[in-house]
């Protein structure tokens, strides 16, 4: 049982957050009051009297990490940082205008924001991340807390991470679910049956403690028995009231996402709120973090492969052994798979650190929410799975963008190349895709050496990287030592002659190699690049190719024909009157051996062939 003054403490706080939550959504017109005002006691329990944190360094490693998986709810996030001391509680005034940082959902502009969160369904992917960070990598003993709220348990990537969670006995990880009965449009699911949410989740392995949230002491119970528990990660299951605190709002329909009017409808919660104020309330203090953990060593550089002139290797092999080599020299390097690991070759790196491998099996959602979570604590995450299945997890990457993180991304098996396995296992949206998303690196490398040497500098490289890779064994290219940068490309054909520039990567690459020998023995010389950086482009090779023939570029490629290689080049080139002509897998596939499919789909040396002697004529 806690001390009077400690719950008058906690209870005052949680006032405060509310007035908070509502100033600060009244004056910017906008956000969601009603959702902080259920959660502010949960808030105002962790941040008072649970956490052990520093609020004046919010990147201290040693600090118990907090996401706010219900992001919607940032108001009660900001003010409780706020009133702990990491800024002035004024500035909770600026919220969600364009010169602060105070958004409508947090982002790690903000220093005590580890991920972005908002799109519902990711923060506990990412509190598992952070979670096995301190269990399994750091040996640090800070705990992890999520704030879920209760619509977005029915999203899928929660039982994802509620599965893992419980696989990898993330006994520092507490989760909570904020259960104010009412979602946005209508009332959640179960509404407050808070014995099925128990049954669900002590189904899937864990420590299942309901509580009312809005009682403070039950709170403090129920924290403090999550500490205790071994091996297996704890839910909250707290029943509590949207609106909490505001008496003509409180467990209403239709004030989702709605402020306070300024006026009397304001006024009139203010004046309900300030009354629960306790004017002889004790400040809290602030639990410190206990400084432990163990110290990563700096990395080396990465040494060159030691391939053949003679090998033919798949570039999906060659980053599996790209990767293990990473590790030797860079312990912040890990990996995270989605049982495919011995086809994307990653249970090479598994095998030499086992201790910084993490299964996932078929969760693709939760491991690049994971390695989200893992990368904000200076960890460097390889994310690995075939590209066709890295689209079920788009909205995560699409977040992880949004967070800047630090993840780098491999697809395999793209294209019709990967053969008799059909469509549904052909990456050709992945380029698209991952270019898309503004900040991020696409790689595609064509052999071996490339592929080693795209690894290291994706690591290098602080954002989000995507690498490519391909299915089939391809001849090496490219001496041992080749260098290559973000943003290159390599010409491997050219003469004074060229006709044209042929631009490929990947098993086209290969195809414009072999179009280029059979146009020589009919004397059409044409330019062959490799263009292994996709975004950011070569543009000024590609310009200066184009002024060398006939301002005219062809594009091959194993990817659907829309935004991928062709689309890049275009927008590097076209508002300077160059000319591209994009050759691209433009039906959906069918299962087949490799070559016949590339040649189907009007992606092979005949067709560039064909398409060259046409634009020479």
């Amino acid at each position: 049982m806690a001390s009077q003054a400690l719950l008058q403490t906690l209870q005052n706080k949680a006032a405060q957050l509310r007035i908070l939550s509502v100033r600060s959504t009244t004056e910017a017109g906008s956000g969601h009051p009603t959702s902080s005002c259920s959660a502010a006691d949960i808030v105002a329990t962790l941040f008072y009297s649970v956490m052990r944190y520093d609020p004046k360094k919010p990147k201290n490693p040693n600090n118990d990490r907090f996401v706010l998986s219900k992001g919607h709810a940032a108001p009660v996030l900001y003010a409780a940082w706020a009133e702990a001391g990491a800024f002035d509680p004024k500035e909770v005034l600026r919220l969600r205008t364009l010169d602060c940082d105070l958004e409508g959902h947090p982002t790690p502009r903000l220093d005590f924001v580890d991920v972005a969160t908002g799109s519902l369904g990711q923060g506990l992917s990412a509190g598992i991340g952070l979670a096995l960070n301190a269990k399994y990598l750091d040996h640090s003993s800070y705990r992890t807390y999520v704030l879920m709220g209760d619509g977005e348990s029915v999203e899928g990537s929660v039982w994802e991470a509620a599965e893992l969670a419980r696989h990898f006995k993330l006994d520092n990880l507490c989760a909570i679910i904020d259960i104010n009965r009412l979602g946005q449009s209508d009332p959640t699911m179960l509404q407050h049956d808070v014995d099925a949410y128990n049954a669900r989740w002590s189904g899937f392995g864990w420590h299942a403690i309901e509580v009312d949230g809005h009682d403070i002491n039950a709170l403090l119970a129920a924290f403090d028995e999550a500490t205790k528990m071994k091996a297996r990660p704890t839910i909250l299951l707290a029943r509590t009231l949207k609106g909490k605190g505001v008496s003509f709002v409180e467990d209403k329909m239709d004030w989702h996402g709605k402020a306070f009017k300024k006026g009397e409808e304001a006024d009139k919660a203010l004046a309900e709120l300030n009354k629960q104020l306790i004017p002889d309330a004790v400040a809290p203090q602030t639990r410190l973090p206990v400084t432990n953990g163990k110290t990563l060593g700096a990395a080396r550089p990465l040494p060159p492969p030691d391939y053949s002139a003679k090998d033919s290797v798949a570039t999906r092999e060659a980053f599996g052994t790209a990767l293990a080599k990473l590790g030797e020299v860079n312990p912040r390097v890990i990996a995270l798979d989605a049982d495919v690991k011995n086809s994307t070759f990653t249970d090479r790196f598994g095998k030499q650190f086992p201790e910084r491998f993490f299964e996932n099996f078929i969760a693709e959602q939760n491991m690049v929410g994971a390695a989200v979570g893992l990368a904000s604590q200076g960890k460097i995450p390889f994310v690995a799975t075939f590209a066709c299945f890295l689209t079920r997890a788009y909205d995560f990457i699409r977040m992880a963008a949004i967070s800047r993180s630090n993840v780098k991304l491999m697809g395999s098996h793209v294209g019709v190349s990967i053969g008799e396995d059909g469509p549904s296992q052909m990456g050709l949206e992945d380029i698209a895709m991952m270019a898309a998303q503004p900040g991020v690196v696409v790689l595609y490398p064509s052999d071996a050496v490339c592929t080693h040497w795209l690894t290291g500098l994706a690591a290098e490289h602080q954002g989000l990287v995507y690498i490519r890779t391909g299915r089939p064994k391809t001849p090496i290219l490219y001496k041992n030592d080749e260098r290559f940068t973000i943003g290159g490309s390599k010409i491997l054909r050219q003469s004074g002659n060229d006709r044209v520039t042929v631009i490929a990567a990947g098993v086209t690459l290969f195809e414009a190699l072999k179009a280029y020998d059979e146009l020589a023995k009919q004397n059409v010389a044409i330019r062959v690049v490799d263009l292994y950086s996709i975004a950011p482009i070569d543009r000024a090779t590609l310009l200066a190719c184009a002024r060398e023939t006939h301002n005219t570029l062809i594009t091959v490629e194993d990817h659907y024909a829309h935004g991928g290689i062709g689309d890049a080049v275009l927008s590097a080139v076209s508002a300077e009157g160059v000319k591209v002509h994009k050759m691209a897998v433009t039906e959906i596939a069918h299962s087949g051996k490799p070559d016949e499919l590339v040649d189907r789909y009007g992606i092979s040396a005949r067709h560039i062939v064909e398409k060259v002697k046409k634009l020479a004529s």
